[in-house]
């Protein structure tokens, strides 16, 4: 999908979407729910008092809703949660942080509209988001000229490496999960372990399925692999319905494997009408961390035989390997039960940057975040898991190395960091388990 550009001053249409995204109410929800109500766009009870005109003010852009929702769901719970154990610990530079979520909708246009809201209306200094990399495109657009600070936990295309480079973003973007050249490297690694020669692909027309499906070809190829429809790309548009021509076009051409690069909604109709044509028999599905959820291989649905239509299919994921995961498990279990999902730690991390940074800088500005949070995450100083001990440290002056729960969060220039990924597959039953770990190198 093409680069959004969004104009330092939306029109007045734009600016009531973004109204429309989240009301200004100062009453709060329950940050220990699922985080199921982040379309109201209220902060959190526990965690908020909008009236604190001196304390920090951050916001969530993140998927409740869309393409993206069965993922994004997974992690809007863990920004308000770091939220709350800031605030319980004293908050930063003497004040309680605020929280401000809005869901984007997986929407590029809700998204932009969102971050006006979040950067104009609500003045954040600092926002995690967004998941999807087409939304982040539409985001960093306004976060950049109005100096707000803006950690994607998922947006992994290569584009922003590249626009980064360039100096586009100002140092107003990073991310915590590694981008795809890494994680393409890693299933092009994984294709030719499995033994196959032959891979076509099929890929979600934006920043997010573009990017990913260039750094694998360019990767497979150059270890010895066929793409077998390199010259003719299929890409779907993430508005259809029905992709007949598209699963025709994916299969042909007799391919070992099939790399889909897909989001949840519009992938498993996708699958589905792949299986209902016959053309996935004999032919390995190979999967990415768009779709990996529970619920995806129940949306693709079963065979005749009554097996899910995705048993067998293998895919990569942003792993998490962190020092801080077991805390963050465990803190997590004690406050909503259970397991964090997918790109939780991720969400978890890029807000506890977004709190260290400002601390360090002393400041709560999105222009303070930006120039500390390289110093906070990849300088010299001791070594924290503990996101209370590195805002303790700070406050006495001296200089921290945060350790996440997804990683090591080792900010670079570009805002980048390099990850781990875990390899999954999907069960007769239709669970998905995690079978392996690679690093691409």
């Amino acid at each position: 999908m093409p680069r959004i550009s969004t104009a330092l001053a939306l029109s007045v249409a734009t600016l009531a979407a973004g109204f429309l995204l989240g009301a200004c109410s100062d009453t709060a929800s329950n940050s220990n729910s699922t985080g199921n109500t982040q379309g109201t766009a209220t902060p959190a009870a526990n965690s908020t008092t909008t009236n604190n005109a001196k304390g920090l003010k951050i916001g969530s852009l993140l998927p409740s809703t869309g393409d993206l929702a069965s993922i994004g769901q997974q992690m809007v719970g863990s920004v308000p949660l770091l939220v709350d154990t800031v605030n319980a610990c004293g908050g930063v530079n003497g004040e309680p942080v605020t929280l401000v979520p809005v869901d984007d909708q997986t929407d590029p246009k809700a998204g932009a509209a969102g971050m006006t809201k979040l950067a104009t209306l609500d003045k954040v200094a600092g926002v995690v988001g967004s998941f999807a990399s087409s939304v982040s495109t539409a985001a960093i657009s306004v976060a950049t000229p109005n100096k707000v600070m803006l950690i994607s936990p998922g947006s992994t295309s290569p584009v922003f490496t590249e626009k980064a480079q360039k100096g586009d973003y100002k140092g107003f973007w990073a991310r915590t999960a590694p981008p795809d050249t890494y994680q393409a490297l890693a299933l092009a690694q994984l294709a030719k372990k499995k033994g196959f020669k032959r891979v076509s692909t099929v890929v979600i027309n934006n920043d997010y399925g573009v990017g990913f499906e260039k750094a694998f070809v360019q990767t497979f190829e150059k270890l010895g692999g066929t793409v077998v429809n390199k010259d003719k790309p299929v890409r779907y548009d993430p508005k259809a319905q029905t992709f007949d021509t598209e699963a025709a076009a994916a299969f042909a051409g007799k391919p070992d494997a099939v790399l889909a690069v897909l989001y949840a909604e519009t992938g498993s109709i996708f699958l589905k009408t792949a299986y209902q044509q016959g053309l996935t028999k004999g032919v390995q599905i190979l999967l990415t961390d768009g779709v990996k959820s529970p619920t995806f291989p129940e949306q693709v649905g079963k065979a005749s035989d009554g097996k899910y239509i995705l048993t067998g299919a293998i895919g990569t994921v942003p792993g998490s390997d962190g020092k801080a995961l077991d805390g963050f498990n465990k803190l997590w279990k004690e406050k909503k039960g259970g397991s964090p999902g997918e790109y939780a730690p991720q969400a978890w991390d890029a807000a506890a940057l977004l709190a260290l940074a400002a601390q360090a800088a002393k400041e709560n500005t999105g222009v303070g975040i930006a120039s500390k949070i390289r110093e906070v995450s990849n300088g010299p100083g001791t070594e924290v898991t503990d996101v209370c001990e590195g805002l303790k440290l700070l406050k006495e002056g001296k200089k921290i190395n945060y350790q996440g729960a997804s990683g090591n969060v080792d900010v670079d220039a570009n805002g980048d960091v390099v990850g781990v990924y875990d390899v999954w597959t999907v069960g007769d039953d239709g669970k998905i388990t995690v079978i392996d770990k690679v690093n691409p190198k």
